[in-house]
């Protein structure tokens, strides 16, 4: 089937008008335009050049858990503690990101199982205000990690993250020990903590809970790092190995565990769980 007949098959008998303006994609890595519909259908990896695009919550949980999962509320916490102004106001911000959102916050846990083994699952959003940690991501994921505590069940979580949150200052640093403390009560209670590297995940984020993991899994080109390599570089003035910070890169390092294609990663899940004798569902 051509492209123009699968494009009539989506849109039949619309007039020009009507045609909608997200018909097409853009790969961000080869450029080359893509059938949106293809695209989603193919997890949102391009099937030109494999590259793993960036995706939200609702798209992860419905790639990763079994049906019947229930999405868990997001903590409220105090919004704008600092009073914090740059070009614009910070309750601003947080007001078009969740106009732009179907979440509250960068973090969304939800409640399920991948293959049978009961899990809560965390997503981490770049799309709401670049995944920042601030102090609702920070109560979101000690919420997770205690509903995993009292499911008896591993937290896995799935990190995406420009770093902590400039907004709220020291308070978005401190939720990098809160997160670990958290992480300690799941290793105390005997449960997995396992980790998804996704892209990008990079500063506080890093250098707090997406490294403590069980099991560290990248996806395939992701960026993970702490601070931007040319900060690196013209802090240590040397040029830096070609692929540097890069999941394939880390991997032969040592840093990480593994790196999961997207397609691969509900049954790398489901054999880890498993192997980590995690609890099935009833």
């Amino acid at each position: 089937m051509s492209w123009l007949d699968r494009v009539r098959k989506a849109l039949p008998f619309q007039d020009k008008r009507d045609t909608p303006d997200n018909l097409w994609i853009s790969c961000p890595s080869c450029k080359e335009m893509l059938f949106t519909q293809e695209y989603e259908a193919n997890q949102y990896v391009c099937p030109r050049c494999d590259h793993h695009g960036r995706i939200g919550a609702d798209a992860r949980f419905a790639q990763l858990l079994d049906e019947g999962f229930t999405v868990l509320e997001t903590p409220k916490v105090k919004e704008d503690p600092l009073k914090f102004r740059d070009s614009k106001k910070y309750p601003d911000r947080l007001k078009a990101a969740r106009l732009a959102n179907p979440h509250p916050d960068a973090l969304t846990n939800a409640l399920g199982a991948i293959e049978g083994h009961k899990c809560v699952l965390g997503v981490q959003d770049f799309a709401f205000m670049g995944g920042s940690m601030g102090m609702a991501v920070g109560q979101t994921f000690v919420a997770g990690a205690d509903r995993a505590i009292k499911e008896n069940c591993a937290y896995v979580i799935c990190t995406a993250a420009g770093g902590a949150r400039m907004q709220e200052g020291i308070l978005s640093l401190m939720q990098m020990p809160k997160a670990t403390v958290a992480i300690n009560r799941l290793k105390r209670a005997g449960l997995p903590y396992i980790v998804v590297l996704t892209d990008p995940t990079t500063g506080g984020v890093t250098a707090s809970y997406a490294m403590l993991g069980d099991i560290q899994i990248a996806e395939p080109g992701c960026l993970i790092g702490f601070a931007g390599q040319r900060v690196i570089q013209d802090t240590i003035r040397e040029k830096l190995p070609e692929g540097f910070q890069r999941a394939e890169y880390l991997l032969e390092h040592g840093m990480i565990d593994m790196v999961t294609h997207r397609h691969k990663l509900r049954d790398t899940l489901a054999s880890v769980l498993d192997y980590l004798g995690a609890a099935r569902a009833a």
